[in-house]
C-alpha cells in the first residue's frame, strides 16, 4: 500500500463517509445517551465484516489487523454532542434539541471511514489497530469510562491517535496540524459552589444572612487568585458561569448556587488553584455569615503528546497529504505563527489516554472563515466542510498503518 493509493481509496469512499456524518448529524444524542449512533456504527461495522464490542456504558470497539504479530496502535473518534439547538443553515439539521456542534459526527464518520480503509489492507497491517469509538467527551467522562472497561487491554494497546476537526482555520480542508511534543489542552474541572445562608423579607435584610452578597464577594474574590498568587509562566483560566438564587425580588434567598470551570495546563498549578479556591469561598462566606461548601465535579487532565509519536506521525501525513497540507507546530511558529498555537485552550478528554500510553492528537482543518465557516466549536450556527473527511479518514488509516510497519515488530523483541 502507498500514501497515494491509499488516500485515493479514501477519496472514493467519499460519498459514503459524508452519508455517514449526515445520519449521524441528524441523530444526535448527548454524554452517554448515544443509542441512535451506537447502533448505526454497530451496524456499519458489522456490515464491512467486523465484530463491535461493546466497551463501558456506550463506547464500542473493533479491531482490524492482528493477523501479522505486533505492536496495536489505537485510533479514536469521540460520538456525542452538545445539547445545543441547531440554528447552522444545513440541508441536514438536528431537530431534537441536541447539536454536533463540535464535529464529532465527523469524526465517528472519518473513523468508519478509516475502519472500511483498513478492511481493505487488513493482510498488510503489520500489527493491530483498535478502534475506539467513544461516548462523552463533551462532559469528560466517557474516555475513562472506556478505560475502566478495558480499552487499552486485550490486546494491549501501545500507542494511540485523536484527531479532532477545527472550524474556522485558514487552511485548505482536509489540512493537518499535528501538536507539539508536550501539553496541549489544559486540564479541566467543573466546580460547583453552594453558599449558605438565612432567607428573609427583603424589607428586614438585618433579620437573615444574605448569600447573594457573599456569593457576589466570592466571584470577585476567586478572581484575585489570577491576578495575585500565580505566575505569569502558570497559564489557567477561572470562569464562573451560572449563578442560581432566588425567585421573588423582594425575598432574600436562603441558598445561591454558583457554578463553572477551570483549565490548567499544569498539575501543581491545578491542584494549588482547586486548594485556593475552597479557602477563598469558605473564608468569605464566614466573614458575610454565611456558609460556603465547594465541590469538583467531571473533569479530565492535561493532554500530552509524546515526543517521538508526534515526529512519527507528522513524517506520515506529510507522506500521505504533502508538505502543504501537513504542518507541524514547530513549522507554523516558524512561518509567523505564535507561539500559543502550540496549545489549545479547549480540554479534550482523551487526555485520560494520553496519561497511560504514548499519544498525539492532530487538528484537522474543516472550514474556512473565508469560505463562509465563520462560527466557532460550540456555536449554534457552526458548520464544518464536508471536503475534510476523506482525508480524515486517510490519515487515521494511514498514521496507524505507518506506525506499525516501523514499531510493529518491538513488541516482540521486548
Amino acid at each position: 500500500m502507498t500514501a497515494e493509493q491509499l488516500r485515493a481509496e479514501a477519496a472514493r469512499f467519499q460519498d459514503t463517509i459524508v452519508s455517514d456524518r449526515r445520519f449521524l448529524h441528524t441523530h444526535p444524542g448527548t454524554g452517554f445517551d448515544i443509542k441512535e449512533t451506537v447502533d448505526y456504527v454497530k451496524k456499519e461495522l458489522s456490515e464491512m465484516g467486523y465484530e463491535p464490542m461493546e466497551c463501558g456504558r456506550a463506547g464500542i470497539v473493533a479491531i482490524a489487523g492482528g493477523k501479522n504479530e505486533g505492536s496495536v496502535f489505537l485510533i479514536r473518534g469521540d460520538m456525542d454532542a452538545l445539547p445545543v439547538r441547531e440554528e447552522a443553515d444545513v440541508e441536514f439539521p438536528s431537530e431534537n434539541g441536541n447539536m454536533h456542534a463540535c464535529g464529532h459526527d465527523m469524526h465517528t464518520a472519518m473513523l468508519l471511514g478509516a475502519a472500511r480503509l483498513l478492511k481493505l489492507h487488513e493482510d498488510e497491517i503489520q500489527g493491530t489497530v483498535k478502534l475506539m469509538f467513544q461516548p462523552a467527551e463533551e462532559i469528560f467522562e466517557g474516555s475513562q469510562d472506556m478505560l475502566q472497561a478495558g480499552v487499552l487491554k486485550n490486546p494491549d494497546v501501545d500507542a494511540a491517535l485523536m484527531i479532532h476537526v477545527m472550524a474556522g482555520m485558514p487552511f485548505e480542508a482536509g489540512t493537518v496540524v499535528v501538536s507539539a511534543p508536550g501539553v496541549s489542552a489544559p486540564a479541566a474541572d467543573y466546580f460547583e459552589i453552594r453558599v449558605r445562608g438565612k432567607g428573609c423579607h427583603g424589607s428586614m435584610p438585618n433579620t437573615g444572612k444574605d448569600p447573594l452578597t457573599a456569593a457576589a464577594h466570592i466571584l470577585i474574590g476567586l478572581q484575585e487568585i489570577h491576578a495575585r498568587e500565580l505566575a505569569m509562566s502558570d497559564q489557567a483560566v477561572l470562569t464562573f458561569g451560572t449563578m442560581n438564587a432566588g425567585t421573588a425580588a423582594n425575598v432574600i434567598p436562603d441558598t445561591v448556587v454558583m457554578g463553572g470551570s477551570i483549565r490548567t495546563y499544569d498539575e501543581d498549578t491545578r491542584s494549588y488553584l482547586k486548594q485556593r479556591m475552597k479557602e477563598i469561598a469558605e473564608g468569605i462566606a464566614a466573614a458575610f455569615r454565611t456558609e460556603a461548601e465547594i465541590s469538583f465535579g467531571s473533569g479530565c487532565p492535561t493532554l500530552v503528546n509524546d515526543k517521538e509519536l508526534s515526529e512519527c506521525a507528522d513524517k506520515y501525513v506529510k507522506e500521505l497529504l504533502g508538505p502543504e497540507k501537513a504542518f507541524s507546530v514547530a513549522q507554523l511558529n516558524a512561518m509567523g505563527g505564535s507561539e500559543k498555537s502550540s496549545k489549545s485552550a479547549g480540554s479534550e478528554d482523551f487526555a485520560y489516554i494520553s496519561q497511560e500510553v504514548p499519544s498525539v492528537m492532530l487538528a484537522l482543518a474543516a472550514g474556512q472563515p473565508e469560505k463562509g465557516y465563520i462560527y466557532p466549536q460550540h456555536h449554534p450556527m457552526v458548520k464544518f466542510d464536508e471536503a475534510a473527511l476523506a482525508d480524515g479518514s486517510a490519515v487515521y488509516a494511514y498514521t496507524a498503518m505507518r506506525w506499525l510497519e516501523e514499531h510493529g515488530k518491538e513488541k516482540n523483541g521486548r
